[in-house]
């Protein structure tokens, strides 16, 4: 393993250049083993989980879903008030920031987006979820891409340019991830429901998230500055994949299920009745039922 891990250094730093040196002997940070055998046995519970699972009653999850998502909620929150002080204290430029110009406010950036790339670890339990629970619907291309993705990139983000222009998708996404786990968490509350009708706006959050970094990142090859231009083209392709990917969602989510909601509400006008509306029969159905049921009485 560790001539393997010697290999794997050696081919990074013929590719990428030498590391910084600020996150040496940072927790998970020295070693891409570690990040590399976390994705796999992600990638093997989502394939060999639904599977174990498909025979056995699903888990409820409750308590332990508002416990996670409360907490997650609060990680995004602290995440996001830490980066926007360090960027104000360090006078990040918005078209581009060098990985060593922001003096001190380098360091408190680096603290908080290790946290960033932990939290992509933590975040392998919204999968882990799923399956406990049998939403295996949930589990999609673009859930799983996403999940296992970005833990790699982010170790490869806080050992190369773990500060300056990575900053800004990191601060976005921290926002969103407030908005997000809040409504999973209360979600995960039957008597909260109701209430909860955000759910199509944070995925236009997320869609318009990722155009603003494809724009603050062209920034960086437009004007550019210390920053590295390889990571600034890599991150407005991986932007791009995502974009391509989420409006794919939004469409067989929102689009296609309000069509076919209309489309059902429009036949069983034709039909003469309307069959249910928010989950209540109508009156026609139930005294329809009420017919049947008492010819089954006097037969």
């Amino acid at each position: 393993m560790e001539h393997f891990d010697a290999s794997l250094s050696t081919y990074f730093r013929a590719w990428l250049g030498p590391r910084d040196t600020r996150v040496k002997g940072w927790f998970l940070l020295d070693n891409y083993v570690p990040t590399l055998v976390c994705s796999i046995l992600y990638l093997l519970i989502v394939w060999l989980g639904p599977k174990y699972m498909k025979t056995r009653q699903p888990f409820s999850c409750r308590g332990i879903l508002v416990v996670y998502n409360l907490g997650l909620t609060l990680l995004s929150l602290y995440m996001f008030c830490e980066l926007v002080t360090g960027i104000w204290e360090g006078q990040y430029n918005f078209f581009c920031q060098g990985t060593r110009s922001g003096g001190e406010a380098d360091m408190k950036i680096i603290r908080v987006l290790w946290w960033y790339y932990f939290s992509k670890l933590i975040e392998f339990m919204d999968t882990f979820f799923f399956i406990l629970r049998k939403n295996n619907h949930q589990i999609t291309v673009l859930h799983v891409y996403h999940h296992a993705s970005m833990l790699n990139i982010w170790w490869f983000v806080m050992n190369w340019v773990p500060c300056g222009h990575s900053y800004f998708g990191a601060t976005l996404n921290s926002f969103i991830h407030v908005l997000m786990y809040s409504y999973y968490g209360l979600s995960s509350i039957p008597s909260m429901r109701p209430y909860l009708w955000w759910k199509k706006y944070i995925t236009q959050g997320q869609l318009l998230q990722f155009v603003l970094t494809i724009i603050q990142t062209s920034c960086g090859v437009v004007w550019p500055c210390t920053f590295p231009l390889g990571w600034l083209y890599f991150q407005i392709g991986y932007m791009i994949s995502l974009i391509a990917l989420f409006t794919n969602f939004y469409i067989q989510t929102y689009n296609k299920k309000g069509v076919s909601r209309r489309r059902e509400h429009q036949k069983d006008h034709q039909n003469g009745s309307v069959a249910a509306v928010n989950g209540h029969t109508s009156s026609f159905s139930s005294l329809e039922n009420n017919v049947k049921q008492r010819k089954q009485r006097k037969d």
